[in-house]
């Protein structure tokens, strides 16, 4: 199996959620079972059902979260000396129709936060700069219709 790349960021927060899913959420959701087992007659209680439902999906967070920490590539961005665009860069740039600037910072799919500005590396945009440089005209394939960009800079941190 391929291991992903994932900023070094991006890795503890996911070990942090884990952490938390592991020592908080969990001993909660079954403290919140036993209560509502105490209720009686569990067949229309409504409150066990929503418990263990909730149980159900922190379990599956936690297997998800340990399979993509066991097979993510940590990359400490701060450390990546290039001129193109790769995994961990902060690029800005304009739209040549439109004259409006735009920030993306290129992450792991796990770290994608669109209200943040960080994108996937294998979204459409991520996918169009790889590879570019300052000053490097680009079309980004978009669902919407092809963008014409011009790159203004790119940045690790």
């Amino acid at each position: 199996m391929d291991r992903k790349p994932i900023t070094t960021e991006g890795y503890k927060n996911l070990q942090e959620e884990l952490k938390n899913l592991i020592k908080v959420e969990r001993p909660k959701i079954i403290n919140d079972i036993a209560t509502a087992r105490a209720h009686g007659d569990l067949k229309e209680n409504a409150e066990y059902h929503a418990a263990k439902e909730k149980q159900g999906f922190i379990e599956g967070r936690i297997q998800r979260l340990n399979h993509i920490l066991a097979n993510s590539e940590v990359i400490d961005v701060a450390q990546v000396e290039a001129d193109d665009v790769r995994f961990g860069a902060t690029v800005k740039y304009e739209d040549l129709d439109s004259g409006e600037e735009a920030v993306w910072t290129i992450v792991g799919e796990e770290e994608t936060d669109i209200e943040a500005r960080r994108i996937s590396i294998k979204s459409p945009i991520a996918r169009s700069l790889l590879g570019k440089e300052e000053g490097d005209e680009v079309v980004i394939k978009a669902p919407k219709g092809n963008i014409e960009i011009e790159i203004i800079s790119i940045e690790y941190r």
